[in-house]
Formats: structure tokens, C-alpha cells, sequence
């Protein structure tokens, strides 16, 4: 199997997948699954779970390991891996953080290519009362410790996305020949003081160099 191999079956599988992704009902699907439900950006992991479910049955989920930490791993695997990962279309930042960058470089010199599907999404944030935020903190039992955490450090707080509207499925090829145009994004360092692992960064302006094929929905 090769990766357009890989594409034409995720292709297949992924081409039903609900457009409209509100809020409470996401995150009471996800509640249902135990399936990262107390999470802030709740719309990618709803994509993950929602990708996990047509993927699996054709797909190793998740893919291959990467080092001794047991969350280490790519999102699923056919001839090489592949993460998943959600964008914001109307954003002012038009980059998304990748994986570990080891890892992604030890899966192309393991594989020759590492796969990414992005989904482009329109999405709508809280009103002026945060009425999810405060819905989402009550299910949840609280504040979270980083929410806490936060609160103490500063007084801003992020509008949550409260819906989302699937656009495009992007599937991107990354290997040695466009590597080159992925930032670096530095994490800073863990609470024991040693520094976390640089993660690849991807630059939208440079979207064609791993363009592979896509996926557009219609409402």
C-alpha cells in the first residue's frame, strides 16, 4: 500500500462526515465515549473521535510509537502515519502546531512521507455571558486546575468555539524534499524545569508544497 492508496481509502471513509459540529451535542457525544470531553478546544478532538470511528476499521488507530511516553503516538497508520489536526479558517494565525519533531522526522526516514488530514472549519465563539464556557465548567464539575491556574496569572480568558462548520478535509504529504518550509515551534519547559520537545510548525502560505488532494463539503 502506498500513501495515494492511503488517501483514496481515508478519502472513502471520511466523505460522510457531519458538517455541523455543535457544541453541547459534541461534547455530550464525546462525554458518552469518555472520549476527551473536558477539553477547551473541544472541536478537534471531536474531529479525531469523529475520523477514529470511520478509520479504524481499515487503518491501524492509533499508528506507530515514538519514544517511552504512552501518549507518543500518530493518530493512525496504512503505509505511513497520520495525524489529524483542526484549523480555524478565520483566524489571524494561519499556522497550526504539529507533532513531536523527532518524531515526525524518524517516521519519514522510517516511511519516506508523513500524512496529515486537516480539517478547515468556520466556527462561532461564545456570546459576551460565556454561556457554553460556564455550561461546559458545570458538566466538568468546576474549573479545571489549569483554568485555575490561568485565572491566577492573568484575568483574560479565551472565547470558547461553540460550533463548527466543516469546510475542506486537507490531506498533506510531508517528506524530505518539503520538510525545509515546517517551522519550529518551541515549547518551553515541563514542570521539573527540563525543556519540552520542538514541534513542527505548519505555514499555510506554503499549503501547496504538501498538497495532496482534499475533500470539499457542501451545506
Amino acid at each position: 500500500m502506498t500513501f495515494k492508496k492511503d488517501i483514496k481509502t481515508a478519502k472513502s471513509l471520511l466523505a460522510d462526515l457531519p458538517i455541523t459540529w455543535d457544541g453541547k451535542k459534541s461534547v455530550l457525544e464525546l462525554k458518552k465515549a469518555n472520549f476527551n470531553w473536558r477539553q477547551m478546544e473541544w472541536w478537534g478532538f471531536y474531529f479525531e473521535f469523529l475520523c477514529y470511528q470511520r478509520l479504524e476499521s481499515s487503518f491501524a488507530v492509533p499508528g506507530d510509537r515514538f519514544g517511552k511516553t504512552r501518549t507518543a503516538c500518530f493518530d493512525f497508520k496504512g503505509s505511513i502515519n497520520w495525524d489529524l489536526k483542526a484549523k480555524a479558517i478565520k483566524s489571524d494565525d494561519h499556522r497550526s502546531i504539529l507533532n513531536d519533531a523527532e518524531a515526525m522526522n524518524w517516521s519519514i526516514n522510517e516511511y519516506g512521507a508523513h500524512g496529515l488530514i486537516i480539517a478547515l472549519c468556520d466556527v462561532e465563539y461564545n456570546d459576551e455571558n460565556r454561556t457554553f464556557q460556564k455550561w461546559h465548567q458545570k458538566l466538568k464539575g468546576g474549573k479545571s486546575k489549569y483554568e485555575v491556574n490561568r485565572e491566577q496569572r492573568t484575568s483574560v480568558s479565551r472565547y470558547r468555539k461553540t460550533k463548527a462548520e466543516l469546510q475542506e478535509l486537507l490531506f498533506l504529504i510531508v517528506n524530505p524534499k518539503n520538510i525545509s518550509f515546517l517551522g519550529i515551534h518551541h515549547q518551553g519547559r515541563n514542570s521539573n524545569g527540563k525543556p519540552r520537545p520542538p514541534k513542527y510548525m505548519l505555514d499555510y502560505d506554503f499549503i501547496d508544497k504538501y498538497l495532496a488532494d482534499k475533500i470539499k463539503f457542501k451545506k
